[in-house]
């Protein structure tokens, strides 16, 4: 007998700060990517809920065991509670397109998991094993190549996607694109946040700042190059909230990912063949959250004139920008393409 149930497409970016999903019903969701579960009876009694996820773990997070599971864009090896974090994470984010775990088999969902180039080769069992019983059918993919689907830049570009965990690259030839096409990079936001902490510590050594302050400083004040507008931060200083002016630790962290970026950028070009080099230098496109750095593309530009020069354009939405790439992907794949995983 044909399986006559409703199929529900979905694309998943599961990303390391953030997380989204696309849904062949309409539906769009983004959250954190955050789970923590109550530390203690007391906890449980103020929060009345047994996990938290998303902006709401990360606003309670002093009351609860705290989980950020992916690491470099992967799901952290050796840890049951970050497996069980993903699962949780990806559970609700199921449930906020409609697929409730008590009426689970009710709906087929087809899923497409963006993930970075680099765990296409290591990692994979990690997502499968995470989105069993959760989803039917599973394809699992790249995240920039998801980006270049959703936004049609399938032929001669380049796809560079800055998120927290990772940076990862992937030119685009009109097919699926080869593990020679694709790069990843550990230096992304993630790695931003941390020398962003380490400078103000050591200009300000006075200052009481988290890894949760700089990550939202370099949010709203992010650059590389010149900035007409300084940096001014408040954080308390011994106890006291003090203004800090932090442009040049701004800048320093900023700009510290521009060298591997630059060096893998020309590397791949280069890799490219000859007769086809200028078309991917002039459709070279940024997307991520850490790709809306102020000046990022002027800078990258300038950097191709070493070859030529060439076009960089920058997503300026990008929350949703690899969810719906993925959900374009499984609106298209053809029954053979995808992975029946086991309830």
């Amino acid at each position: 007998m044909s399986d006559k149930r409703e199929v529900l497409h979905v694309g998943i970016d599961l990303g390391t700060s953030r997380s989204s999903i696309s849904a062949s019903n309409g539906q769009r969701h983004v959250i954190e990517s955050y789970v923590g579960w109550p530390l203690d009876m007391v906890a449980r009694k103020v929060l009345k809920k047994p996990v938290l996820i998303g902006r709401d773990a990360l606003e309670n997070r002093t009351m609860l065991d705290l989980h950020r599971p992916l690491e470099q864009g992967l799901i952290k090896e050796g840890s049951e509670k970050d497996e069980a974090a993903v699962r949780e994470l990806l559970w609700h984010l199921l449930s906020l397109v409609g697929v409730k775990r008590e009426e689970r088999g009710g709906t087929r969902v087809h899923a497409v998991v963006g993930v970075p180039a680099e765990a296409l080769r290591v990692n994979k069992q990690h997502v499968r094993k995470a989105l069993s019983g959760a989803v039917e059918s599973l394809m699992i993919v790249s995240e920039p190549f998801a980006v270049a689907y959703g936004m049609e830049a399938l032929v001669h570009s380049m796809i560079i996607d800055l998120g927290a965990g990772t940076t990862d690259f992937c030119v685009m030839n009109g097919r699926l694109p080869t593990e020679e096409d694709q790069r990843t990079l550990p230096q992304a936001g993630d790695w931003i946040d941390d020398q962003l902490l380490r400078h103000v510590n050591t200009r300000h050594p006075q200052a009481s700042v988290s890894i949760h302050m700089v990550r939202a400083w370099k949010e709203e004040g992010s650059f590389v190059g010149q900035t007409k507008t300084p940096v001014l931060v408040t954080a308390p200083v011994n106890g006291k909230p003090t203004e800090l002016d932090i442009t040049n630790e701004m800048r320093q962290a900023c700009e510290g990912i521009l060298p591997p970026i630059v060096e893998s950028m020309l590397d791949l070009l280069s890799k490219v063949q000859p007769d086809y080099q200028e078309r991917v230098r002039n459709n070279v496109v940024v997307s991520g959250g850490t790709g809306l750095i102020r000046g990022l593309g002027p800078r990258l530009e300038q950097e191709l004139q070493a070859v030529g020069g060439g076009k960089v354009r920058v997503v300026k939405d990008p929350v949703f920008v690899g969810s719906d790439g993925g959900l374009a992907i499984a609106l298209d794949a053809p029954e053979d393409d995808w992975e029946r995983l086991s309830s």
